[in-house]
């Protein structure tokens, strides 16, 4: 056989371009699966994970062709579930599914709700330091327990004064704003009490008046921020957590200011807490933001999460809320028994609140002759079971809503709790013998008590998510009211009667018929405050 010489051409190696089909086996993909963060089809309600196409030189399309419009083709994920925040694309129609506890717990909202929480553990520990140090002070300037009442009773007169205000001011002006300078006023206050009780009596009583001003705007701002952060099946768990820092603040205030004071005088815990006030507020200010729309920190998949729950929960209602005027419609407000019921509600709650957080220590140390420090690990334990009850009570609100069950009747439910157990806890306390089972029973009374921040505080929120502020500075108002009244009349009761126990009864009975009138007025629906009934 003769050989003939190799002869190469570019076809050899390079055939033509138009005829040229290129093949090769695809990527391997290890399993993969769409991670939480696959974007779907424009238009599509179903997530499809589609291979972008490659360049053909011969303008036919390749294996890889895909004519379909797309978004983004999702990176490889190694069989990761999909997360809460996947959903439909640029269609909407996609379904945004339960996020776990992890994700809960390490969202931005979740580190907004905790920064609220630390905020009013400071206010209360601010409050409760007088209930402590009144006992010292009373023995120094030979006060009378009606007088020691009276001293105690001052933070509530100017409590008294900015709840409806400083609600106007949340709605207009946003809870971050708002409740940024309430902490550094009502830290101020605090930090220059030991200058005032120096100077005179009159100043003492201002600066305390003063303090209750700041700390006027707490509660409010606490709202509006968790109406803003929070999707309604989420609002009962976040109050539960804010309202654990409050509860928490009553219990480190009670436990720390007997040590404080016996390390750095009468005045020691004023001068810590109100120091811890000023750094919280160089926190807030650069950490957290008003809306998550705002929040540079939050991830976009969060922010779509909170938008969807939002609007998902907003289509069944046909009327859109109106923004928040600087002077609220107060006649309408008024005019309606479902606000009364809010207020009537928070009488009630702040009325056997400041009694126990501010005669407790007094009535240990009275009826069981325990020591101050003594009385104050005896009062201090049930703001603790009541900080833990309220995360309960407020998670399981929440599964009750998610499972189908009413707004109106899991607020009835939750608030029932809130008042019958109290009622029937503080009979058992009037029989108490010795200190640690008086504890028990208050335990289980300001427990129990707990159940009302998924009770009516979140009901505030629901009501008119416009005038969330306003409505918390109406219920506010007159629960300062029913704290003056409390505070003021026990130690005269017991002056007159010489026994707490005839006035613990009296705070059941209340219990009993604020109960009764919650459950026939309130409810969970939207009310229309914007417009006159016809």
């Amino acid at each position: 056989m003769s050989s003939s010489p190799l002869t190469f051409t570019n076809s050899t190696f390079f055939p033509s371009l138009s005829s040229l089909t290129y093949r090769r086996p695809p990527p391997p993909s290890l399993s993969v699966k769409p991670t939480p963060y696959s974007t779907v089809i424009i238009g599509g309600a179903t997530p499809l994970l589609r291979r972008a196409s490659l360049p053909s030189l011969s303008g036919k399309p390749t294996p890889y062709s895909d004519t379909t419009p797309l978004r983004r083709a999702s990176p490889p994920s190694c069989a990761v579930k999909p997360s809460a925040y996947s959903g439909g694309g640029g269609g909407g129609g996609g379904e945004v599914e339960a996020e776990s506890f992890v994700e809960f717990v390490t969202s931005e909202r979740v580190k907004v709700v905790m920064m609220l929480g630390l905020a009013l553990a400071l206010c209360n520990a601010d409050r409760v330091v007088m209930s402590v140090a009144i006992v010292p002070l009373s023995l120094s300037h030979n006060w009378s327990r009606s007088f020691g009442g009276v001293v105690q009773s001052s933070f509530l007169w100017g409590y008294l004064i900015s709840p409806i205000a400083g609600g106007a001011l949340v709605d207009y002006y946003g809870g971050k704003t708002v409740m940024g300078w309430g902490v550094a006023l009502w830290s101020l206050a605090t930090f220059l009490t030991p200058w005032a009780a120096e100077k005179s009596l009159w100043a003492l009583l201002f600066m305390r008046a003063m303090l209750g001003v700041a700390e006027g705007v707490a509660l409010p701002s606490m709202n509006n921020m968790i109406s803003r952060w929070f999707p309604q099946s989420e609002r009962a768990r976040a109050v539960g957590i804010a309202m654990a820092g409050f509860q928490l603040g009553s219990a480190i205030g009670l436990v720390l200011s007997p040590i404080l004071m016996s390390k750095a005088g009468v005045f020691g815990p004023f001068v810590i807490f109100g120091l811890s006030g000023f750094l919280w507020v160089l926190v807030w200010l650069s950490a957290t933001s008003s809306t998550p729309e705002r929040s540079p920190q939050i991830s976009a998949y969060e922010l779509k999460y909170i938008l969807a729950k939002r609007q998902k929960l907003s289509q069944p209602n046909a009327k859109k809320t109106s923004k928040a005027t600087m002077i609220p419609p107060f006649k309408r407000l008024l005019s309606k028994l479902p606000t009364w019921s809010l207020m009537v509600a928070n009488a009630m709650h702040s009325w056997g609140f400041f009694v126990i957080l501010s005669w407790m220590p007094i009535y240990f140390n009275y009826v069981y002759h325990v020591d101050l420090r003594q009385a104050a690990w005896f009062s201090a334990v049930p703001w603790t079971m009541m900080a833990l009850v309220g995360y309960f009570g407020g998670a399981c609100s929440d599964i009750l809503i998610q499972r189908g069950l009413s707004v109106t009747l899991t607020r009835k439910i939750t608030q029932s709790i809130g008042f019958f157990g109290p009622a029937i806890a503080l009979f058992g306390l009037t029989t108490a013998k010795s200190p640690a089972i008086a504890s028990a029973w208050l335990s289980v009374a300001v427990g129990l008590k707990a159940f009302s921040h998924s009770g009516f505080l979140v009901n505030i929120q629901e009501l008119a998510p416009q005038y969330t502020g306003v409505l918390h500075g109406l219920a506010n108002t007159a629960g300062t009211f029913a704290a003056i009244l409390g505070t003021v009349g026990a130690g005269y009761f017991v002056e007159l009667v010489g026994s707490f126990r005839g006035f613990l009864w009296l705070t059941s009975f209340l219990y009993v018929i604020s109960a009764l009138f919650w459950n026939q007025f309130s409810t969970g629906e939207l009310v229309n405050f914007d417009e006159a009934d016809s």
